[in-house]
């Protein structure tokens, strides 16, 4: 079976919007003042060990619009461009942009399917509506977060409120800007 691992940017204060620049976010582009090549190198690692990404609209759309008219010549590009991307989404009609698929049925259902296929990591990336979604059906399996020293003050957090469970911590490491990358094990059977 895969492991379901969500990804993300957050804040000391637990706030994952617009840790971009592009994002449309009041405070978007809070996590670029932190970023070095070192989390580059963790990003890129992370997803050489996955053979599929999962989305919601928004951050395809997003992801899709920053990376689909690049070339072979950025690296990150590259790699978004020839990742297998599962999009969850009830109102896009189809995903187009190479390498995707549209999950329009129940997502607990198709992605409950796509992890139990053989195969290496299924990653997301931001898409916090999705991650709302699969929480509380034990479908994340780890949280992997890149947590600045910041607090932004105001925007939407990773947990859904009233949502609880056990985690295991998995890893720990500080990257040369301040950023600490926590890794947990997401303890399903804790869940209350």
């Amino acid at each position: 079976m895969r492991k379901i691992i969500a990804g993300l940017h957050m804040s000391l204060d637990g706030v994952i919007e617009g840790p971009g620049p592009a994002d449309s976010f009041e405070r978007a582009g809070w996590f670029m003042p932190y970023f070095v090549p070192e989390i580059g190198a963790y990003i890129a690692q992370t997803g050489a060990e996955s053979d599929g990404l999962l989305l919601g609209r928004v951050t395809y759309e997003s992801f899709r619009s920053f990376f689909e008219g690049q070339g072979s010549h950025n690296p990150s590009a590259a790699m978004m461009n020839g990742t297998q991307k599962y999009v969850v989404s009830s109102t896009l009609k189809d995903a187009d942009w190479s390498h995707s698929t549209l999950i329009q049925g129940d997502p607990v259902q198709e992605i409950t399917r796509l992890r139990a296929q053989p195969g290496r990591n299924l990653n997301i990336s931001g898409s916090l509506h999705l991650i709302h979604s699969l929480l509380p059906h034990g479908l994340i399996d780890e949280l992997s977060l890149l947590v600045a020293p910041v607090i932004v003050g105001t925007g939407r957090r990773l947990f859904p409120e009233g949502f609880s469970t056990g985690l295991k911590l998995l890893e720990s490491r500080p990257f040369s800007s301040g950023v600490l990358l926590q890794r947990y094990a997401v303890d399903n059977a804790r869940q209350a």
